[in-house]
């Protein structure tokens, strides 16, 4: 009895380190891609959207862009329809935030969320920096690329997000795909497309042009 209780006991600590070692590497290629992020001026990536939640019955996707400056937080998020036409425009200055619905011609404007509960591409870069633990799975083969794949899962079980996957491109170091699973059994992948640092765009860029959108309705929910 004894010896299969210090054999017990001895698996369980084995156990530990491997997870303590495994949280480590995941924490230490994290780092590496926030970093690199975070020392790019600006960056627009091109990336597809897709929502499955079989439960439902739906399944969509779609393709977007997002335009971002990692050390002010501003960004600009365009999710497209059908054709390529616009669908919809995420945009922040860092404090304030604009979503606009071209078909129904109106946008909200509120203050920045950062609680990370609603997610976009723009977080997606820095999402495990707060309200998550993680853990290198290993790596694996996804479109041809090699990626080194970790898992978030948040510390507040409360959350609707029970799990983000994460598949890094270990060669660029970068995030090359991502996909959020909820409660509701919906699972949102966001695929990065392109990667683009050789730009120069105007400050407007990251705010919400109302004489742009004739006829506009704005409402403010700050």
């Amino acid at each position: 009895m004894k010896k299969h209780l210090i054999l017990l006991l001895l698996a369980l600590v084995t156990a530990g380190k491997t997870f303590a070692q495994l949280d480590a590497q995941a924490k230490t290629i994290l780092s590496q891609v926030s970093q690199k992020y975070k020392a790019y001026n600006l960056i627009k990536t091109d990336f597809t959207f897709s929502l499955d939640n079989p439960q439902a019955g739906v399944k969509d996707s779609q393709s977007g862009s997002l335009i971002a400056k990692p050390k002010t937080g501003k960004f600009k998020v365009t999710i497209n329809g059908k054709g390529n036409a616009i669908n919809q425009e995420i945009t922040s200055d860092g404090k304030n935030q604009w979503t606009y619905l071209k078909k129904d011609n109106e946008v909200q404007v509120n203050e920045v969320d950062k609680s990370g509960e609603g997610l976009n591409p723009a977080q997606i870069f820095t999402i495990y920096e707060k309200g998550f633990k993680y853990l290198y799975t290993g790596d694996q083969k996804l479109n041809g690329k090699l990626c080194q794949v970790i898992d978030l899962s948040p510390t507040d079980a409360k959350r609707n997000i029970f799990k983000v996957r994460l598949f890094i491109d270990k060669a660029q170091k970068q995030i090359y795909s991502a996909t959020i699973f909820d409660k509701s059994g919906s699972r949102i992948t966001y695929t990065l497309k392109s990667f683009n640092t050789n730009l120069n765009l105007p400050e407007s860029t990251f705010t919400f042009d109302a004489k742009a959108h004739p006829g506009v309705e704005v409402v403010d929910l700050r």
